[in-house]
């Protein structure tokens, strides 16, 4: 398909005339969402150690035996680090509409959707912490892996302009798999969509902290999750672009086994530190104050 078709096709099922993104009206008497039962246990796949759910989840699901920090929910994610009621939701309904008329995506949507209990991969709005106000944005790896198409990139810039705009502080918490193959090139150009957002906010002198979660790979690590003034990493997680046969194969060269740990990022300069999760609301809560948000004495 030559590329004036293919954005000529986009154009035409992706944007409205006005050329803003489309979005839905949520739909009235929605079925509530089945959720499968948990597992009585949850098994490391870092250290292999099985542990009681129960234990796990009350220790902010990080295994017991080795501090892995596990993979979390949007939702759970705002339950422990924002001041509660404090969240307001941006672009709630915004959802793609298939600009490549990828088969099978629809349907695999919608069952996503209704597993999830999420519209996208992402949610992004206003929040506090210790009554300091700002922007937060938050991956979700239950959906699609939190592949970055063209809402989750979408959202990302506007969260970027909405705290540009409003000189607010922006917190993102990523976690991703990279692009989404399902929107072809539309996905592929969020990388530099979403890297253009986090260069305004930064010329305009606002704060970006980026909290890289497991995992944080692919176009998401190597656009705007890599340009954070701050750079936090949580402990054990997986950081990285490609896979380690595509690099080993690319370079000829063997790799360590932890080079795409958070631990080896940190050592070579990429993160800026390592975070545990029970103490990473009073870490980023340090952080505004210490550059002016929320008065001007840290408590």
């Amino acid at each position: 398909m030559a590329l004036e078709n293919l954005f000529s096709l986009v154009k035409e099922r992706w944007k409205s005339p006005a050329g803003t993104v489309t979005t839905e009206p949520p739909v009235e008497n929605e079925k509530p969402v089945d959720k499968p039962k948990p597992s009585p246990t949850f098994k490391c796949p870092r250290c292999m150690q099985v542990t009681p759910a129960e234990v796990y989840a009350d220790n902010l699901k990080v295994c017991p035996a080795c501090n892995y920090h596990g993979r979390m929910s949007a939702k759970e994610r705002l339950n422990i680090f924002v001041d509660g009621g404090t969240f307001s939701e941006f672009d709630k309904d915004m959802r793609s509409l298939n600009p490549i008329d990828f088969p099978g995506y629809d349907e695999k949507m919608g069952a996503l959707r209704e597993k999830t209990g999420l519209v996208d991969a992402i949610i992004t709005g206003t929040a506090s912490i210790h009554s300091i106000p700002f922007v937060i944005g938050i991956m979700d790896s239950n959906f699609m892996m939190a592949s970055m198409g063209s809402v989750v990139g979408e959202k990302i810039t506007r969260a970027f302009e909405y705290a540009e705009t409003h000189k607010l502080p922006l917190v993102m918490f990523t976690a991703s798999g990279g692009a989404r193959m399902q929107e072809g090139i539309i996905s592929l150009m969020q990388m530099a969509k979403t890297s253009a957002a986090a260069a305004r906010l930064s010329e305009a002198g606002g704060l970006f902290i980026s909290v890289l979660t497991d995992p944080t790979t692919g176009g998401v690590e190597a656009s705007f999750a890599s340009l954070g003034d701050i750079i936090i990493a949580e402990p054990k997680v997986l950081i990285g672009f490609a896979g380690r046969r595509v690099i080993e194969g690319t370079i000829k060269q063997h790799l360590p086994e932890d080079f795409q740990s958070a631990e080896f990022q940190l050592e070579h300069g990429f993160v800026d530190m390592i975070t545990e999760r029970k103490a990473l609301r009073r870490t980023i809560r340090h952080i505004l104050r210490l550059h002016g948000f929320g008065g001007d004495k840290i408590a």
